[in-house]
């Protein structure tokens, strides 16, 4: 049984000293205008919102302002950021399978569907023991955290007290998160399948009621319906979700779609009333403005049309993408274009790397090879666009933009205190004299790793072990 853990919210009294930043601020505040200040200043309220946010400020003048602005409800805490140090909004990774955690780097070149039956099934199967779940995400969300994801859009495995204990741990160590119990009752092992839809939809509701219980606000942990995909569910299991959905209109829903071709075939024949995923999908309405879709590989022009009319994100996997099978680049130039919502998932197990870091850094190789391909009609993503994928950008795509992505006033603060000089600094590119602040960013984001990632804060909460 899960363990009653009731008491873990993150609540004001943790929250009850107001916090204070001056130096380097560095934030999107559209997909390809990233404003870096050098002398900006932040001030967080014992809610863990930020209540001041001034980008030219001269040092002479900090306290003044706070003075100004505090609450005067307590202690004042002030950081001030020297050369090399910065704040940066924290990553968020829109698609990411927790139990896949201990299998990151496993069954490269396999297909999908290959990879599922002979890694990824087997090993998921190993979450029927809540012993076994639980020290595997404990590992799983400290790691995360250090490698400064305050967000994450997690798939559990089909176990629903598996799942639970990944929701309270993330609740515990403060993680943000949308937490799923995985929906698959078909085309899986016996050993790694809910035995009937009934039993998958009554596992779903009884899980998203204990999330409700744990955190009624949705402050920190949100449950996710997670229908793996079509492949993997019924009709029946689709049609009780769908009918979730739209009794549950706050609930987010994500799936995979679109990720392969061997997928793409095998759905098409398994639902032979549908020509493609997106009808397929909305008409179980799970297709919707909360839906997150997964990889988005192969778009016919009518399913780019529909997920743009209703508003679904994309989560996009580059790694996994380039290493599961063949080497697929999505799209992403195209998806921007139009303004779909488009953020960056780890996807854990399906790649190799647990770092959004690095998961910028292929989704610019994915798009200069998506360039070559088109003879220059989609341009390839600049540095700009992809921290936007990794910040605001993903905020969009979970859902939770008007609460975190950037700095903006009355968002929550979720950040990273980022420093690139020091001893400590890893095996960054070093910062030399006349470096602006721009190269600097750019050091890190191309070069930097979770060395350089000192502090990381959720609601104002410092979380980084």
């Amino acid at each position: 049984m899960a363990a009653d853990t009731s008491g873990l919210e993150i609540s004001a009294r943790d929250l009850r000293l107001e916090q204070a930043f001056y130096g380097t601020i560095i934030h999107s505040v559209s997909p390809k205008e990233v404003q870096i200040l050098e002398k900006g200043l932040l001030l967080i309220g014992p809610d863990g919102k930020i209540s001041l946010f001034r980008e030219h400020v001269e040092k002479s003048q900090v306290a003044g302002l706070l003075a100004h602005y505090s609450s005067g409800a307590g202690s004042l805490r002030v950081r001030y950021l020297e050369r090399g140090q910065f704040l940066i909004p924290g990553f968020v990774d829109t698609h990411n399978h927790a139990p896949q955690w201990t299998q990151r780097g496993t069954g490269r070149g396999k297909l999908l569907l290959d990879w599922l039956n002979e890694i990824t099934f087997p090993h998921e199967a190993k979450f029927a023991d809540a012993s076994y779940a639980r020290k595997t995400y404990s590992s799983c969300v400290d790691g995360f955290l250090k490698q400064g994801i305050t967000t994450a859009s997690y798939y559990g495995s089909l176990h629903g007290e598996a799942t639970k204990i990944l929701a309270e741990l993330c609740l515990e160590k403060g993680q943000r998160a949308l937490v799923g119990k995985c929906n698959m009752n078909q085309n899986s092992p016996e050993y790694c399948s809910d035995s009937s839809a009934a039993d998958s939809l009554a596992a779903t509701e009884d899980f998203i009621a204990h999330v409700r219980r744990l955190d009624p606000e949705a402050k920190t942990v949100t449950p996710i319906l997670t229908p793996r995909f079509a492949i993997s569910c019924d009709r029946e299991l689709l049609s009780g979700l769908g009918k979730i959905a739209q009794a549950n209109p706050d609930l987010p829903i994500q799936t995979h779609f679109n990720e392969a071709e061997d997928e793409i075939a095998l759905t098409k024949t398994l639902y032979h009333e549908f020509s493609n995923e997106a009808d397929l999908y909305a008409h179980y309405n799970l297709l919707t403005s909360r839906t997150i879709l997964a990889h988005c590989i192969y778009l016919e022009e009518y399913e780019l049309d529909q997920i743009q009319q209703r508003g679904c994100g994309v989560a996009h996997c580059p790694i996994s993408n380039t290493t599961i099978g063949g080497f697929m680049a999505a799209p992403i130039r195209e998806y921007l274009r139009r303004g779909l919502n488009v953020g960056l998932g780890t996807d854990s197990g399906g790649g190799f790397s647990s770092s959004i870091l690095d998961a910028m850094r292929q989704a610019f190789i994915v798009s200069k090879a998506r360039e070559v391909a088109t003879e220059g009609a989609d341009e390839a993503l600049s540095l700009n666009e992809t921290f936007y994928l990794a910040t605001l950008g993903g905020a969009k795509v979970c859902g939770l933009s008007d609460k975190v992505g950037n700095f903006a006033e009355g968002k929550e603060f979720d950040a990273l205190e980022v420093h690139t000089m020091g001893a400590d600094a890893g095996v960054i590119a070093p910062v030399e004299e006349e470096d602006g602040l721009d190269v600097i960013l750019e050091k890190f984001l191309m070069t930097g790793d979770d060395r350089n990632i000192q502090k990381v804060y959720v609601r104002g909460r410092s979380v980084k072990v």
